[in-house]
């Protein structure tokens, strides 16, 4: 079979890939419009850690490649500074200066000249991280604690109100991370993310779907009282079920008004062990505090009236394929699958390490509560009930 001959892409070609990336196509199906494989397309997107490059511009003023080769030419031909000047249009000076940066009359190379001119231009605005020494450190603290570069630039406005010097954009965090060369934040802080990807991902890269089961007597969520939806009262909760290899579950379950996270184990997902993992988070909080109870349609809580016996809160379900109606604990198993990545055993981790690991999203700040941790705002809560 012939080896196929290695492409180099044009800036046509270039701006085309990072539009389909951009939309969210793969790597995959960019490079079949090229008849190639993935792996051709990859040094485009991760030379830049998956920011589009800007589109790099020169002065009106500037030397055109045209005219280096007019030089060249008139170089070869033993013409004169000024003759070339003249043909060009050109002050001597403007020739006498080009010619002698680039090697001198006998080594003067049009294409040479042109890359070169391209590269002395390159003069790029510093990161502002690299003259922050102690911001990095900072930035990189927080990270090992798994906060997000979002949760990290809130919290620092917060923090130092009226120092701009220790401001900076969660954009800045993510190009220092995943751009190299920046040179201020380590690569193996890549690693805190919660995705521990390499290179930046549109939001649109990836859709997923969710079979959801038939329910017995389910009530729906469109009978939800209204007042749940304004997220103003506490003590409406919204749960799941997220999943590990060898049929490994966790419950996980959110409070929509202070985003308060419980996890618990169980140790299927039969319906009578899922009920009764909930019945007992249930005991834990005071009733004014866990009124109600929105789940999908899975089958984990076929038995959910034994729920509402047990409890006196009402379990309401969402419309099947529709996941956003429990989006706050949509969000939140998206934040777990940094400690409990899809495809590993779920049944290792004790109660206590689950506790653990709620508590650590619970002492993060939230964007969505204007930077206040979760466990600030429930504790507040807690005090209005008392």
């Amino acid at each position: 079979m012939n080896q196929r001959k290695r492409i180099y892409y044009t800036p046509e070609q270039r701006a085309l890939i990072w539009d389909r990336y951009k939309q969210g196509d793969s790597l995959h199906d960019i490079a079949r419009m090229f008849d190639r494989y993935h792996s051709s397309i990859m040094p485009t997107i991760y030379q830049t850690g998956g920011f589009r490059p800007p589109t790099r511009k020169r002065r009106a003023s500037s030397l055109t490649l045209d005219e280096r080769e007019e030089i060249s030419r008139g170089l070869a031909t033993n013409q004169s500074i000024r003759a070339i000047a003249e043909g060009l249009s050109r002050a001597p000076s403007t020739i006498s200066r080009e010619i002698l940066r680039n090697g001198g009359s006998s080594l003067y190379r049009a294409a040479k000249a042109e890359d070169e001119a391209w590269n002395r231009a390159l003069r790029p605005k510093p990161c502002k991280l690299i003259d922050s020494p102690s911001l990095c450190k900072l930035i990189a603290a927080k990270l090992k604690r798994a906060w997000s570069p979002q949760q990290i630039a809130g919290w620092l406005k917060r923090q130092y109100p009226d120092d701009q010097e220790m401001h900076v954009s969660h954009e800045t965090i993510y190009k220092t991370l995943f751009i190299q060369t920046r040179g201020a934040l380590k690569k193996e802080l890549q690693r805190c993310l919660r995705t521990k990807r390499a290179v930046r991902r549109s939001r649109t890269a990836s859709t997923k779907g969710k079979g959801l089961g038939q329910i017995p007597e389910a009530v729906s969520i469109s009978e939800r009282p209204q007042c749940v939806e304004d997220r103003a009262i506490p003590g409406h909760w919204e749960g799941d079920l997220i999943q590990g290899s060898k049929n490994s579950f966790i419950a996980t379950l959110v409070e929509r008004h202070s985003r308060f996270v419980m996890l618990a184990k169980v140790s299927d997902n039969r319906t009578a062990t899922v009920v009764s993992a909930l019945i007992k988070q249930a005991g834990k909080l005071p009733k004014e505090l866990y009124k109600t109870l929105t789940w999908d349609r899975g089958s984990e809580m076929t038995n959910h009236k034994a729920f509402t016996v047990a409890t006196d809160i009402k379990v309401y379900f969402c419309d099947p394929k529709s996941p956003w109606q429990r989006g706050s604990n949509e969000n939140t198993n998206r934040l777990l699958r940094q400690y409990f990545p899809k495809g590993t055993d779920l049944s290792v981790h004790s109660q206590q390490k689950l506790s653990s690991i709620a508590r650590q999203l619970n002492e993060r700040p939230r964007k969505t509560l204007n930077y206040e941790c979760p466990v600030e705002r429930f504790k507040q809560c807690v005090a209005l009930n008392d």
